[in-house]
């Protein structure tokens, strides 16, 4: 029986969408695209989520890669990209939910440490029963130590958790250690139901 829902939290709880400030703060097609590539699809930004580079070290190191008109853009998205983030359609009255209904909630998260700084806009980080950053072990989804870690840290139950994310090779993770998972593309409502049936 489900007892316990963990959440990831880009496009699960927030919106994760690079475009909003892409659009914002470069001028140009040309901006967009280079800052696009070299950033949010550069290998600094795993390394935030891995938590061993900081934000200064993530702008020193795209700005090498791109033309130097362009730094002013790229300083604002590296800064200012959480701009970004705003509840997903339906996430806060799923959390209340779940809450209503007895059900423990955690988050799971690929994300840098300033996670910390916009995610308590969204609810209070006491809100949920517990929360993991990948930026703070070092070690991001869909390694299997990120899910032990959630599963050993709150004493949980494999078999008694259902991990929503995203991406599935996340959930297939999440599977890989026992707990039951499902694939987010804003079904909440169907996930109400895999919960009650659980």
């Amino acid at each position: 029986m489900i007892k316990n829902i963990v959440l990831d939290m880009g496009n699960v709880l927030l919106d994760y969408n690079p475009q909003v400030p892409l659009d914002l703060f470069c001028r140009n097609k040309e901006e967009k695209e280079a800052i696009y590539r070299e950033l949010f699809c550069g290998p600094e930004w795993v390394q935030g989520d891995l938590g061993t580079i900081t934000n200064d070290e993530r702008y020193e190191s795209v700005r090498r890669r791109i033309p130097s008109q362009m730094h002013p853009a790229l300083k604002r998205c590296v800064y200012e990209w959480a701009i970004c983030m705003k509840p997903v359609f339906g996430a806060r009255e799923f959390c209340g939910w779940a809450k209503d209904n007895g059900y423990r909630l955690y988050v799971l998260s690929n994300a840098s440490d300033e996670f910390y700084q916009y995610f308590p806009e969204f609810l209070p980080l006491d809100y949920f029963d517990g929360i993991v950053v990948s930026s703070d072990l070092h070690m991001i989804k869909p390694d299997a130590g990120i899910y032990r870690h959630l599963l050993q840290t709150y004493h949980l139950i494999p078999e008694e958790c259902l991990f929503i994310d995203d991406r599935a090779e996340n959930v297939e993770g999440a599977k890989k250690e026992g707990m039951a998972g499902v694939v987010f593309d804003g079904n909440f409502e169907e996930i109400k139901d895999a919960c009650n049936n659980g």
